[in-house]
């Protein structure tokens, strides 16, 4: 699979799926990588506690405007990476072209990532850590 173009989706687009991007960005500066969400919550920046998270690891994420995930950019996108099943199934229900290059972040550990919106500080930190790590798994397979 020749991979130019990734897209990744959670639900609002303000917590974990801006996380993911950036950290693949600094990972694959060659990619081109967007994130989206499924009821995205346009206009918005990413949540205060992802942006704190990311600048830990030292990288800046004030810049991010949330977007809603629409056909076209499912169309441009060679991996789509979604942090659950339900997401994959919705997806790949809602847009029938998607299939087969639509997985989980968490692929390769057979894991969701859970939804720290709302949440306190410590659990962003912990969804962090395991998006770093499910980006570590694509790392041989990108």
């Amino acid at each position: 699979m020749h991979i130019q173009n990734i897209l990744v989706v959670c639900i609002g687009n303000i917590c974990r799926s801006p996380m993911a991007e950036y950290f693949l960005k600094q990972e694959f500066p060659q990619l081109h990588v967007e994130s989206a969400g499924i009821s995205g919550l346009i206009g918005h920046n990413a949540d205060d506690k992802a942006i704190l998270c990311m600048q830990r690891h030292g990288i800046d994420m004030q810049a991010h405007v949330a977007k809603k995930l629409n056909a076209e950019l499912i169309k441009k996108s060679d991996l789509i990476l979604v942090m659950s099943q339900n997401q994959q199934k919705h997806i790949e229900q809602t847009w029938p072209f998607s299939k087969g290059k639509t997985f989980r972040l968490g692929h390769w550990q057979g894991k969701n990532v859970p939804d720290p919106y709302q949440h306190e500080q410590a659990v962003f930190d912990d969804t962090c850590q395991l998006i770093q790590n499910c980006i570590s798994d694509w790392k041989k397979h990108i």
